[in-house]
């Protein structure tokens, strides 16, 4: 009888796993094209991917930054335990996040800095 029950539990889900691999999602390089200017990240889509190369050039409060690069500049939010080490308004950087855009602003949600 428990031999019936065992094989009933492995049928049934051999069935539902079709099911569960259809929740997979790619976890790869975006398909998405990535913004690469803070010009263009000013203009672009909430959640937008970017990857921006300039200087922070000033901080505005504990974890926002003003960023520069040469097509303009743009806000971006830092957490304090992303930095790698100390950056200055002449540190050339690469920010990598995405756009964080509400009625009022637009910023940039940094996820990872590089030194360059």
């Amino acid at each position: 009888m428990n031999r019936f029950f065992a094989l009933r539990a492995v049928c049934a889900a051999s069935l539902l796993l079709p099911a569960s691999l259809a929740l997979a999602q790619y976890t790869g390089p975006s398909a998405r094209p990535v913004v690469t200017t803070a010009a263009a990240a000013a203009k672009a889509a909430d959640d937008t991917q970017v990857i921006l190369e300039g200087t922070l050039i000033r901080q505005i409060s504990s974890d926002t930054y003003e960023f520069r690069d040469t097509t303009g500049s743009i806000t971006a939010e830092i957490d304090a335990e992303d930095f790698p080490r100390k950056v200055g308004a002449d540190t050339r950087v690469r920010l990598h996040g995405e756009v964080d855009r509400d009625l009022r602003s637009v910023e940039i949600d940094v996820k990872r800095i590089e030194i360059l």
